[in-house]
């Protein structure tokens, strides 16, 4: 049991009553919640408490839960050398779940651990996190792993049930394999992904091959809701699964999905991939989970193969695993539909009936697997990047934001409402170009809601207003994410943590640096980029994973930097947490309300533990 983290009876009757679980420190009136058909099943967390070393202090930082009752505190312990638990705080913390420890003697070891306080009696402590004697100066985490090839993509989940984030990455070794560890770095199992993960073409890959170009073909979710995340993966001839089991098979392009058990590594049950498209060989594939029914997590893949050397077959299918039975409760396919994908998917509540959908670039399908809409007839095709959010606070739902690849019409972004698929506006160009990266994120708290940018300047999503025309002076449009202690988004390119500073417009100064990855000895992967990306510990600001260049560590680089702002933890929000099953041409994630300057508290998330 997760008694660690147990809230009394009293406490979860608050938590259920609540009707906000957090505040945010703005002078707006509080958003009303929003009316939700469904309660989702999701991950029973711990405090996910971690501490860093941040020069002669200790930044130390804790999970706010999604149902945590309003006006829940905390008191922070520090036990030295393994020594009595000593109380760090005179009066209970109510503010954000962070804390920075000036007293303790770094020459030494230093276990902290938080307890809730709810209606001033204080509950069970979490479990503790040791910053070691003398350790070193670093706004990170460091997991030890086993020798191994080159890693691209990393997924988390809670894979042994102790209501904290464990870990699977790919090797891109020859043939491919995937390995799992605990979020302390204890190794669990390995799968050799066989001869069949040999052909790494990043267009048309191996039955088995993972991780290359934008396909993925993993992903990590408690699939059954027994507090025991699974793995999903696709599979052929020739894999070896964790406990030793090898998967034969005549017909090298074959392909099948599995669920494996998160703790062994073992095949639990597969269905076979439809074989619509098998005479053109196997099926390259993106995974992702999405709560399609409102109520269970589906697994949802996007896959396509190539028709000789011209175009491509599509279909979308959708699983749901009871624990016993890996069940396929949806195809779509393609055809000669007009249906436009993109190099990513996102599954997310696009109308806020309690249900996700499953969007691409130009086309969104209803969580039964049927075209809701298609953006081709209003001039969308191909594209690299697009993100679906609460980009305009002001505009009840969500938006969509995308970019163009080579557009015959000059098109080359536009702005949507992501219900409806209706194009709010456009911008076209002369010529066609491939505009390639598109980011959406609140960089600028002069303009209300989030800003959208591509390489043709920055604007207002809400106004279009162009509000930075200058391309050596606007963000570039890569990742972003939320480090620091403000509300505005903070940007990750190429290895360099900056925050674009709008008051400040000379290319000196329009982006300040706050960190540098490979300063602490990360090697940038895939697109110069993370490995992961996620609220993966401590309040709810992100981490970003890398590995080290020997690939025997990941290096999760989470903040140092105090913030007053109190949020529950953003992985128990149901559009954020689905964003983390994906991958793709890695995408910022977002939240289904908007996360920015100014913003309203958000509601308790519609969700269950």
């Amino acid at each position: 049991m997760k008694t660690f983290k147990r809230l009394t009876a009293v406490a979860v009757g608050l938590a259920a009553a609540a009707a906000l679980a957090v505040s945010a420190p703005t002078t707006h009136a509080e958003e009303p919640v929003r009316a939700q058909q469904t309660v989702r099943p999701m991950e029973d967390l711990g405090r996910g408490v971690a501490a860093v070393r941040n020069g002669s202090s200790v930044f130390v930082s804790w999970r706010l839960l999604g149902l945590d009752p309003a006006g829940i505190g905390f008191n922070l312990y520090r036990s030295a050398n393994g020594g009595a638990w000593t109380k760090l705080n005179a009066a209970v913390l109510t503010g954000g779940t962070n804390y920075t420890d000036t007293a303790a003697n770094l020459a030494q070891s230093n276990a902290y651990r938080v307890a809730p306080v709810v209606g001033g009696t204080e509950q069970a402590p979490s479990t503790a996190f040791t910053l070691t004697a003398n350790h070193a100066d670093e706004p990170a985490v460091r997991i030890p792993l086993r020798a191994g090839g080159p890693v691209k993509f990393t997924w988390t989940g809670d894979l042994n049930g102790d209501g904290e984030y464990d870990y699977v990455v790919d090797r891109q070794t020859s043939p491919q394999s995937i390995e799992a560890y605990t979020g302390t770095g204890q190794f669990l199992w390995s799968v050799n992904l066989g001869p069949n993960s040999t052909n790494q073409d990043n267009i048309e890959p191996g039955s088995a091959t993972v991780d290359v170009g934008h396909w993925d073909g993993v992903t990590v979710q408690d699939f059954n809701s027994d507090g025991f995340a699974e793995v999903a993966l696709k599979f052929a001839d020739g894999v070896v699964f964790g406990d030793g089991q090898t998967w034969t098979h005549a017909d090298d392009n074959r392909q099948w999905i599995g669920i494996l058990d998160g703790r062994t590594g073992a095949l639990r049950n597969y269905a076979a991939v439809p074989q619509t498209y098998l005479a053109d060989g196997p099926m390259a594939m993106q995974f992702g989970v999405g709560y399609l029914d409102g109520t269970r997590p589906y697994l949802v893949a996007s896959m396509k193969n190539r028709i000789g050397s011209g175009d491509f077959n599509m279909m979308i299918a959708a699983w749901t695993w009871s624990g016993q039975n890996l069940t396929q409760q949806w195809v779509w396919h393609r055809g000669a539909t007009d249906a436009p994908d993109g190099h990513n998917i996102r599954i997310v509540d696009v109308d806020g009936n309690g249900t996700d959908e499953v969007a691409h670039i130009g086309f969104v399908l209803n969580g039964n697997g049927t075209l809701r809409y298609s953006l081709a007839g209003q001039g969308i095709i191909h594209g690299d990047r697009f993100h679906i959010a609460d980009l305009d606070p002001a505009n009840p739902g969500l938006e969509g934001y995308g970019v163009q690849q080579v557009n015959p019409s000059g098109l080359r972004e536009y702005y949507y409402d992501a219900a409806t698929g209706q194009i709010i506006w456009k911008h076209v160009l002369s010529g066609t170009a491939d505009v390639g990266r598109g980011m959406a994120g609140d960089v600028d708290p002069r303009h209300p809601g989030m800003e959208v940018w591509s390489f043709d300047g920055l604007y207002n999503a809400a106004s279009n207003q162009l509000t930075e025309p200058n391309t050596s002076l606007r963000p570039w449009p890569q990742l972003g994410l939320w480090w620091d202690g403000d509300l505005t988004m903070e940007l990750l390119n190429d290895g360099k943590l900056e925050e674009w500073d709008p008051l400040n417009p000379t290319p000196t100064n329009s982006l300040p640096r706050i960190e540098t990855v490979t300063n602490y000895g990360a090697v940038k992967a895939a697109q110069g980029g993370p490995v992961l990306v996620g609220d993966l510990l401590g309040d709810w600001r992100e981490e970003a994973v890398y590995t080290n260049a020997a690939y025997d560590q990941l290096i999760v680089f989470t903040t140092d930097k105090p913030t007053t702002t109190r949020l529950y933890t953003l992985a128990h929000n149901p559009e954020y947490r689905n964003c983390m099953t994906t991958k793709g041409y890695m995408q910022s994630h977002h939240t289904d309300y908007f996360l920015g300057a100014g913003m309203t508290a958000p509601p308790a998330p519609p969700i269950t533990y």
